[in-house]
């Protein structure tokens, strides 16, 4: 067994197998969690808020039998958690404290989860770069001169420093895959529905997702399986897999046909994260799958994103510019006006392509079982800058242009799992994306299970924060 000062680097699987063994108790892994944020946090501001506390009360009833036994995890500040400080990430709710947990929570605390903090993330979760007026920048481990993108950034970067073993994101348009990419860890969004959550003022929004972050691919599985299952306040919740997704990890599959597409063909990637992703795929080879260069035609999910994700920030967020203009950033306050200038023309031209765009999709996915992307288009930036403004001399017309490749997934409403491919000659890390179609996580999983043993790189983390000034 692991010493008491290495148990933060156990896997999320190895720590709960002795869990449930009796050979390290929940208060062991609770007091190694708090004794890591001590030592780390500081440099990295990845979990903002703490409640160990409250975490300590829940482990006495902690049942070897649950799921996760007694595990401690992170939940992303946009998630409720009952007498925990919620922000989200804005000045007009700095000191709100939900009474009622998230029902992503309470299933997640049945399974056995222990919540120790909330981590960190950008107003509202609006802006692919964590920082917030209430708490600061979170930054990169690997050069904390650097943006950990965002918008689950906080559990990004609490992962791969090995403060919790396992931690909750949310993604509407990469915000939960692109900081596992600039972190070396993995995210896993998947299909609408797959985790119910509630309550929600958008309970029929399929834009939005929650979905599991961890340091492998079986941790990412494991704590899918403890987020999935049908739940009553949800109406779009889907029934959970009758076969475990830790099954798929387990025994994994491989698939028989995968396409490559280093940009989609609608965006411009750094040439080297198009390189690095191409290599990683391209191990599939070795396994006797096809790997060809492809993609569904993409064309529309750019305009079509643009007005949805507006629209949608109207539903969710113009109540605040009436009464709270003055505590908005610059940010939200333009993501709402974009969607106040839309016309009912426009939603309806954006739905249109949504359904066209599906209709290209899923006849993709009938000639292939998985489609390979990168991750992210640019390189971990520093963590003053806002947004990526350029990349590879093409100017970004907008502050989100830069995570195209990860919201067009968003559009099709596809699961998609990020993961570790690589490292730039610089030394930072470069993630990819393995997508199918709705409902396919599973073959997600075993994919990237393959191909992470293959590639050798889930043992860099955790690390300890680089620190560089």
């Amino acid at each position: 067994m692991a010493k008491n000062s290495d148990l933060h680097k156990l896997t999320a699987t190895d720590a709960v197998k002795l869990l449930k063994a009796g050979k390290v108790s929940p208060r062991e892994l609770l007091d190694a969690a708090e004794a890591r944020i001590a030592a780390v946090d500081g440099a990295v501001n990845a979990l903002p808020t703490l409640c160990f506390e409250r975490a300590r009360e829940r482990a006495k009833k902690a049942k070897k039998t649950s799921l996760l036994a007694g595990l401690p995890v992170a939940i992303k500040d946009l998630t409720d958690v009952a007498g925990v400080r919620t922000t989200y990430g804005s000045p007009i709710y700095a000191d709100n404290v939900p009474k009622q947990s998230n029902i992503l929570v309470e299933r997640l605390e049945a399974a056995g989860a222990l919540v120790v903090a909330k981590s960190n993330t950008p107003e509202f979760g609006a802006g692919a770069n964590t920082f917030n007026p209430v708490f600061g920048p979170t930054r990169n481990p690997w050069d904390t001169r650097l943006s950990a993108a965002g918008s689950s950034g906080g559990s990004a970067v609490a992962l791969a420093t090995g403060q919790v073993w396992l931690a909750e994101g949310s993604d509407l348009g990469g915000s939960l895959r692109t900081p596992a990419a600039f972190a070396s860890v993995v995210g896993l969004r998947p299909t609408p529905g797959r985790v119910a959550r509630a309550p929600s003022a958008l309970p029929y929004d399929i834009l939005g997702v929650n979905g599991p972050m961890a340091r492998t691919v079986a941790d990412a599985a494991l704590l899918l399986d403890a987020m999935s299952g049908e739940h009553l306040a949800d109406p779009i919740a889907l029934p959970a897999p009758a076969v475990p997704f830790a099954a798929a990890v387990k025994r994994p599959k491989a698939p028989k046909r995968v396409a490559f597409s280093p940009d989609l063909g609608i965006c411009t990637v750094d040439p080297e994260i198009a390189s690095v992703c191409r290599k990683a795929a391209a191990h599939l080879t070795a396994l006797g799958v096809a790997v060809e260069e492809a993609a569904p035609d993409f064309s529309g999910a750019y305009e079509a994103f643009q007005a949805l994700r507006a629209m949608r920030f109207v539903a969710s967020r113009e109540p605040l510019l009436k009464t709270h203009r003055a505590q908005l950033k610059d940010d939200v306050i333009w993501n709402i006006e974009e969607g106040l200038r839309l016309s009912a023309g426009d939603i309806g031209r954006a739905e249109r392509e949504r359904g066209a765009l599906w209709k290209r999709v899923s006849a993709f996915f009938e000639r292939y079982d998985l489609l390979i992307a990168p991750a992210m288009q640019a390189k971990p930036y520093p963590v003053e800058k806002i947004y990526v403004d350029e990349i590879a001399g093409t100017k970004m017309k907008s502050y989100i242009d830069w995570i195209t490749i990860t919201f067009a997934i968003s559009v099709a409403g596809c699961p998609s799992l990020a993961m570790p491919a690589g490292f730039s000659k610089e030394g930072l890390p470069i993630g990819l994306q393995i997508v199918g179609p709705p409902k396919s996580e599973a073959r997600l999983l075993a994919a990237g299970a393959l191909l992470e043993e293959m590639l050798g790189i889930a043992g860099k983390v955790p690390l300890d924060p680089r620190v560089r000034h």
